[in-house]
């Protein structure tokens, strides 16, 4: 999680950056472009770099061999999407009404290459419990994109430079990926036709369900570039901003938590298991439920500062929005991964693709863009439902048993309470933007920090914990220094 934070604070530039050098038609082609590559990246991982989650941790032994075919076999599927790219690039520029696409799907075919490549990297080192050197390539990777997103465009602000770059920045993290692959497996990186059979029978049925995955989450945003322009698609975009605090959180956890379950699964303790889950909700509540509302309550003055006034119409999505942060609480695909119920994963996201589909059309009628993001709030809390459900099922519990009720309750108050005093604060503060968005959410963050402790919503460990923690960098800050 340190590693991820860090890299998202400087990858938290590239946007704030490129939306203030590109006028909004150019920086709506910005975001249509990767959207076209992320949609095209889920689905071209085929599942292979997320199955070594489930080999290496039960066979260590073959580790290399599992990498070098998902290396392999990853390369396959990016060259098959370059090439596809390249024979449509017309057609997608149709679509998606934007002639100036296809001046660069052959560049994000390159990126797209790339990057599915060496995204084996941070998934096996994590699966061979090397945390920290995930989490230094987490850093280190994204400090570099981000200064090759972002120092060329001051200099010469033009999507062409934009893309030539994030060329370069791929290719030479393939290159450095490799060769951290080939120092941490040695001779063991080589490809073993014999386990394919295996990772495949793995493989496909998740790769089918990323499919579906990534197309009923992606499904509003291609909704929105097909009725409207490039720059309605920049102020939608926008409000569907991705908090990287939310990714460097809850996918490391995610990570871990599956490593750690599959292990006590294999030795035959499903209690501990139960509780590695319980304990990683209530945990990621502790953080995305007051980010929530701090997100909603600060909306317009996040969206303003962040992307400059120009987007103050994105202010109402982005509220909106926040609240599928509340839903990350619950990472529920990954328990479905660990006992291997990817088959119920892709009818439970089929499900969603279908709600999505048949409900955006209407709502976005009524609702406008808020429309997009009502239809996929829904279908997302009814896949959770679902899931919760199986788990249910699977591990043999009751409802009472399968999440933290008491603590997700308790905290989600906390939560909403410690807004009161920033709404104080936004009604009688005078200043510019940044200075009341400042003072407005320590306010928040100091009044829920006592509410957690005063009402005892957190362990008698974590308070102890919170107390040295403070008492190390608060206090001793302000200690002289002969005294510290």
């Amino acid at each position: 999680m340190a590693g991820r934070a860090l890299a998202s604070i400087t990858t938290l530039l590239i946007p704030v950056t490129l939306v203030r050098v590109l006028d909004q038609a150019a920086y709506g082609t910005y975001k249509q472009l990767f959207l076209v590559f992320t949609t095209l990246y889920s689905v071209a991982l085929v599942g292979l770099s997320d199955s070594l989650y489930y080999f290496i941790p039960r066979d260590p032994v073959r580790g290399g061999r599992y990498v070098a075919n998902a290396v392999a076999g990853l390369s396959i599927a990016g060259l098959a999407c370059l090439g596809g790219l390249y024979a449509t690039r017309f057609a997608i520029a149709g679509w998606m009404k934007n002639a100036a696409l296809s001046e660069h799907l052959v560049s994000i075919g390159l990126f797209l290459l790339f990057t599915l490549v060496a995204t084996v990297l941070e998934i096996a080192l994590i699966a061979r419990k090397r945390y920290r050197r995930a989490a230094s390539a987490y850093v280190v990777s994204d400090v570099v994109r981000a200064a090759c997103f972002v120092v060329p465009m001051l200099l010469l602000p033009t999507l062409d430079t934009l893309m030539s770059w994030a060329v370069v920045f791929s290719a030479a993290r393939l290159v450095a990926a490799l060769v951290m692959l080939e120092k941490e497996f040695g001779k063991d990186l080589r490809l073993d036709p014999g386990l394919w059979p295996a990772q495949i029978a793995y493989a496909l049925p998740f790769a089918l369900y990323v499919l579906v995955e990534i197309l009923q989450a992606t499904f509003h945003q291609y909704a929105v570039s097909w009725h409207f322009d490039a720059v309605t698609f920049a102020i939608y975009s926008v409000g569907c901003f991705q908090v990287p605090f939310v990714d460097f959180l809850a996918t490391p956890a995610s990570s871990v938590m599956m490593v750690r379950m599959s292990e006590v699964q294999r030795e035959g303790r499903p209690q501990e298991a139960l509780a590695i889950w319980l304990d990683v909700t209530r945990k990621l509540a502790l953080i995305f439920f007051p980010m929530v509302a701090l997100l909603i309550a600060t909306s317009r003055e996040v969206i303003t500062f962040l992307f400059t006034d120009a987007y103050a119409a994105s202010a109402p999505i982005f509220a909106l929005w926040s609240l599928t942060i509340a839903l990350s609480v619950l990472q529920t695909d990954a328990v479905m991964r660990v006992h291997a119920q990817i088959r119920f994963l892709f009818f439970v996201n089929l499900l969603r693709l279908a709600v999505i589909v048949a409900s955006i059309q209407a709502l976005m009628g009524g609702f406008g863009l808020i429309g997009p993001v009502l239809a996929t709030l829904f279908a997302m809390a009814l896949a959770k439902v679902l899931h919760l459900w199986r788990m249910g099922r699977v591990m043999n519990l009751k409802a009472s048993q399968l999440l933290p009720w008491p603590a997700l309750g308790a905290i989600l108050a906390v939560s909403a309470i410690a807004v009161a005093p920033l709404l104080v604060v936004q009604a009688l503060a005078a200043g510019s933007r940044p200075v009341v968005l400042l003072i407005g959410t320590a306010g928040y963050g100091l009044t829920y920090v006592l509410l957690l402790v005063t009402t005892g919503v957190v362990t008698v460990e974590e308070r102890a914990s919170l107390g040295r923690w403070c008492r190390v960098n608060l206090l001793g800050a302000l200690a002289p220094a002969g005294v510290r």
